[in-house]
């Protein structure tokens, strides 16, 4: 067997959901070799998803809206200079095969489907039509060093984001994350009312909308045609961890196939995931130990209609959401 790296750098430059799965991988490393150095490599802006978490030794980000190319270079340079004994580059396109091949690192390890692989020690395929998790999937990269099942992704909110969050546990609650930034992975508007209304039986109980600042309108919306006295949209108001703090104590959260349902899975908290155009099994679904999926249950063969979602239907009848009413009736 390989000598053990103990310095090594994760890469997983995507957006929050996936940089959130990406966490496993330090779960899963930590676990097995505590004495290790890790770092890992995300994007401008979800820097602050790791930055608490007591097992990584420094956060690299990629600023890729200003300079994208000028920062890339200034991070392979950096990079080359920490001198890693291992790379596990999570991301498929060309720039992170980039870093990764030119880190500098004996061990350089990803998946198959990115453009520059031939430069890796190892690759792996990327498989979506197993069932495996991400994580698992993700986990792969770290063998043979790591074999075992994959760690569920962790978060680490402060005490200070836990006390900025008491205000509202005063009572039970339960959390609703309506939005999606796409359209066929998020449950219409309408049934997030009728949710509402049905939760608003328990007079004792808050209802919080969550989301990212750009949801604040659509959540409003929400809320005000619900005519719930108990719901509050906090959408923009909290940061990822405190969202994370909240979801945690919630005695449910109802989510779409989006960020929010990784935020509650890294939390262990009570989830229910609802899904439209997208399927739980290619590999992104909860991990909470309470965890329901919810999904329509008629034989459509346009379902899925693709890996990710897509900005409108297709097939301009959004079967797979408009027949999805479980939780309303």
């Amino acid at each position: 067997m390989q000598e053990i790296p103990r310095k090594i750098l994760i890469i997983q430059t995507a957006f929050i959901g996936d940089a959130i799965l990406a966490s496993s991988m330090i779960e899963s490393w930590a676990s097995k070799y505590p004495n290790s150095l890790i770092d890992i490599l995300v994007r401008k802006g979800n820097e602050s998803l790791f930055l608490t978490n007591p097992l990584i030794n420094e956060v690299l980000i990629w600023e890729k809206k200003k300079k994208k190319y000028f920062n890339l270079l200034r991070l392979i340079k950096k990079i080359r200079r920490s001198k890693y004994e291992a790379v596990f580059n999570v991301q498929r396109f060309f720039a992170t095969g980039l870093i990764t091949a030119l880190s500098s690192a004996k061990i350089k390890q990803g998946f198959s489907s990115n453009p520059l692989s031939l430069f890796y020690s190892k690759s792996f395929e990327f498989d979506t039509s197993s069932g495996i998790h991400e994580t698992d999937r993700n986990a792969q990269l770290l063998s043979p060093f790591y074999t075992e099942k994959a760690k569920r992704p962790r978060l680490y909110p402060t005490e200070k984001e836990d006390d900025s969050c008491l205000k509202y546990k005063t009572k039970a609650y339960q959390c609703l994350a309506p939005t999606s930034v796409w359209f066929t992975k998020q449950w219409p508007k309408e049934n997030w009312i009728g949710l509402i209304q049905n939760l608003a039986a328990n007079k004792d109980e808050f209802i919080y909308l969550l989301g990212a600042p750009d949801d604040f309108n659509a959540c409003e919306e929400i809320r005000i045609e619900a005519n719930c006295q108990n719901a509050i949209n906090l959408a923009g108001k909290l940061s990822f961890m405190e969202s994370a703090s909240l979801m945690r104590d919630s005695k449910m959260n109802f989510v779409n196939d989006s960020a929010p349902m990784h935020i509650s899975s890294s939390m262990n908290a009570p989830t229910t995931a609802i899904y439209c155009s997208t399927l739980p099994s290619f590999g992104f679904g909860p991990l909470s130990d309470n965890a329901k999926i919810i999904e329509s249950k008629e034989n459509l063969t346009c379902r899925p209609c693709g890996l990710h979602g897509k900005a409108y239907c297709p097939e301009k009848h959004f079967k797979c959401s408009n027949s999805l009413d479980q939780l309303i009736n």
